[in-house]
């Protein structure tokens, strides 16, 4: 597993803390948003489709540690937007790492050499860089939409590599996805120096203009991690839990628990996931106290909730699970030891699709705006 030990036993220590406590819903991972703002514009992405006068506003530092302190979750992620347009940045790193929070902070990687080579940052256990990649080159540059992204982000990334600093990568997997190119992504990203890879489906923002992309069948979504997780080589590193990833395969069936990964932005403590939004309040308090959880989830016959496999809302229930009991821990830790998953059903599959079209091939009648075609632009100098 790509997860150091001093991040493991910190979440681990956590976690039994929360169980000794009893408490039943806690975090785990905060999603920071501290702007919607973005130098790219991705199909399938929600959140910079507000107006202007939303893209423009963002929150203070202040505002994010005080987040970060009420909530308590070990772990903070800081996705956008892109984060690294936010002018006091630097700052709200530095002020994280000093409350000792493990950081993922997520970006697409285009101003991330600017600011190593700036010094904006300095490698520390606490700090990781989680760049968004979905997939090879030819995948990657079409799902946001410009190309010449995945070559300005593999350069940074090597980049901050030899300079120490922690980098993981984290892919949106759509329908159409290619399970052989994503297994040659893996091994990419493996040569890069990538302390571990982060996958999860795609789901379907509302304001997200594509809505043609994302997976929308569970079986469909199984059969394809499925195959790109069986079979798997051992030099693979994987920045998840593994029972998410058994789960995401159908050997496993998790109910949503979103509350293990609350999200602050702009407008407040949004409810109930960083997917949806079912209103804001004002304190994690009443996020956790007044959200009507069980209105959503499978189990709760919510529509918008039914095809949704996202590592936001799932993954923390396998964390949970490890910890919940004798047999939880067994099956992580068998998970973690014997993780090749021998499947000759799965080759054979893999080699059938290697004959079909995938990607931007298959995708390009697919993904419209307003009727018309998904424009690529090249790569602006950042």
């Amino acid at each position: 597993m790509g997860v150091p030990l001093s991040q493991m036993w910190t979440v681990a220590t956590y976690i039994l803390k929360q169980k000794l406590k009893r408490r039943k819903r806690y975090p785990l991972v905060l999603m920071l948003e501290p702007l919607f703002r973005c130098n790219l514009a991705c199909a399938g992405c929600g959140k910079i489709q507000y107006p202007a006068h939303i893209l423009n506003r963002q929150l203070t530092p202040e505002q994010c540690f005080d987040a970060v302190d009420e909530c308590g979750a070990p772990m903070v992620s800081i996705p956008g937007g892109e984060p690294l347009l936010h002018p006091q940045i630097q700052q709200i790193v530095e002020g994280l790492i000093q409350r000792r929070k493990y950081i993922y902070l997520c970006t697409n990687a285009l101003l991330l050499k600017k600011n190593l080579e700036a010094g904006v940052f300095q490698p520390s256990k606490y700090l990781t860089f989680s760049v968004h990649m979905d997939g090879q080159e030819e995948h990657h540059d079409f799902a946001v939409c410009r190309e010449g992204t995945y070559k300005k982000a593999a350069e940074a990334m090597k980049l901050a590599v030899n300079m120490g600093f922690r980098v993981t990568t984290n892919a949106t997997l759509f329908d159409g996805t290619d399970p052989n190119s994503v297994r040659d992504y893996f091994d990419e990203m493996m040569d890069i120096g990538v302390e571990g890879v982060m996958v999860s489906p795609g789901y379907a923002y509302p304001k997200a203009p594509d809505q043609q992309s994302f997976l929308a069948e569970r079986k469909n979504t199984n059969d394809l991690f499925e195959m790109i997780f069986s079979n798997r080589k051992k030099s693979w590193k994987f920045n998840q839990s593994p029972l998410f990833i058994e789960y995401l395969m159908g050997k496993r069936d998790y109910e949503c628990t979103p509350w293990g990964n609350p999200t602050y932005n702009i407008f407040g403590w949004q409810k109930p996931c960083y997917l949806l939004q079912d209103g804001y309040v004002d304190t994690f308090d009443e996020l956790i106290n007044t959200t009507e959880w069980n209105n959503f989830g499978r189990a709760s016959g919510n529509p918008a909730c039914q095809q949704c496999m996202v590592h936001c809302g799932h993954e923390p229930s396998a964390v949970d699970h490890t910890f919940s009991s004798i047999g939880g821990l067994w099956a992580t830790v068998k998970a973690m030891l014997f993780s090749k998953y021998k499947n000759p059903q799965a080759h054979q599959r893999l080699a059938e699709e290697a004959n079909k079209p995938h990607g931007p091939t298959a995708q390009i009648h697919k993904l419209t705006i307003d009727g018309k075609p998904v424009a690529k632009t090249k790569v602006e100098a950042a």
